[in-house]
């Protein structure tokens, strides 16, 4: 039971990872269209697109996703069935696998390289915004100078 919610887990973290991709990039085109100001910020930018980056190199290497591994390995050391047997499982299966279709196809290269290639592209066509470095203002303060000091 245990292990079985520790892939239920898993893979509600997978789906929450998916789902940050692929409505992050939805936002930061309909925010393109709409002019949102908030899609510029250089840390969900920078996380979008390394999330991504992950994904597509894994998918090049031929490298099944360690969240993927990880909770078959978890559903097998519950007994359960690689796909899950829990509702949450099911649901996540149905959503984010394609289990007629080998997990190092071509077709998913493709797709993930191509994603990738639109995240980078939104990099050029709305480049986000650099942190504002936090730079010491001087506080101003009465003026002293050889003019504002009394003469004797």
């Amino acid at each position: 039971m245990f292990y079985g919610l520790l892939a239920d887990a898993i893979a509600l973290i997978h789906l929450g990872y998916v789902s940050f991709v692929v409505l992050g990039q939805l936002f930061i085109l309909l925010g393109i269209l709409f002019r949102w100001s908030w899609i510029r910020n250089f840390w969900f930018r920078a996380i979008h697109l390394g999330m991504i980056l992950v994904v597509a190199v894994e998918s090049l290497g031929g490298v099944m996703c360690p969240l993927t591994t990880w909770e078959n390995q978890l559903r097998v050391l519950a007994g359960q069935p690689v796909h899950g047997d829990s509702f949450i499982a099911r649901f996540v299966d149905e959503v984010m696998n394609f289990n007629s279709i080998p997990f190092d196809h071509w077709i998913f290269t493709a797709s993930y390289l191509g994603f990738a290639a639109l995240v980078l592209a939104t990099f050029f066509i709305a480049p986000p915004r650099w942190p504002k470095s936090k730079q010491v203002v001087p506080v101003p303060g009465p003026v002293t100078s050889a003019t504002d000091s009394p003469t004797t």
